[in-house]
């Protein structure tokens, strides 16, 4: 069975105080139109449970249209790593990490209409710690993989540099730690530095359920 990890869109949904908020609307109803109802969606590509692409950070990036989706379907591990506001290697040492994907439980419980202060992050010896044991997509359980003040996003960078994809704001609080197979295709945007998707995992064999 799949588990739905992705947050759910809706006007309350916690946004980047800069960004677009998510809305949807139905300017055109089944009985304006005699036929259908037709939404709209006005939002950040950061929103919610959502896929960083290099642009979002590099203006010679590659943009989401230009990914492969590759990197978005795969084997996946999910740690658990609570009360931390540094997640180092030693940490992650301590972890049996296989698959493509790695994914970061933080906390218990998500809090999708509440905007963070802090978030706990890798330092740059544990990106390069992952990038040796084969991730290619990292994900966690809150808003960035850097310090929610930070302007020069150094996490972003690094992980970059060390060819590592970002999903962020991914729910982790009904799912334990273990072995799944993972799917969180973003949006086919031509442009784009980012884009909301639908996350899943599907436990393995393997994988201890909470």
């Amino acid at each position: 069975m799949w588990i739905d990890i992705s947050q759910t869109l809706e006007r309350s949904i916690a946004h980047w105080p800069e960004d677009t908020p998510f809305s949807y609307t139905v300017p055109v109803t089944k009985a304006q139109s005699g036929s259908v109802n037709i939404g709209k969606i006005e939002t950040s590509t950061h929103i919610g449970t959502h896929i960083d692409a290099p642009f979002h950070f590099d203006d010679a990036g590659v943009k989401v249209d230009e990914l492969d989706i590759n990197r978005y379907i795969g084997d996946a591990t999910v740690i658990e790593v609570m009360g931390r506001e540094i997640i180092t290697k030693e940490e992650l040492e301590s972890f049996d990490i296989r698959g493509p994907v790695l994914l970061v439980k933080t906390k218990e419980r998500a809090e999708q209409d509440v905007f963070p202060e802090t978030v706990p992050v890798l330092d740059e010896e544990a990106v390069e710690y992952i990038a040796g044991k084969g991730v290619r997509l990292f994900g966690v359980d809150v808003t960035s993989v850097d310090p929610v003040d930070s302007k020069t996003l150094d996490i972003h960078h690094k992980l970059h540099e060390n060819d590592i994809m970002i999903i962020e704001n991914t729910v982790l609080e009904a799912v334990g730690g273990g072995y799944y197979d993972f799917i969180a295709l973003p949006l086919k945007i031509r442009g784009a530095d980012g884009s909301p998707v639908r996350a899943v995992l599907r436990a393995k064999e393997e994988t201890d359920h909470e």
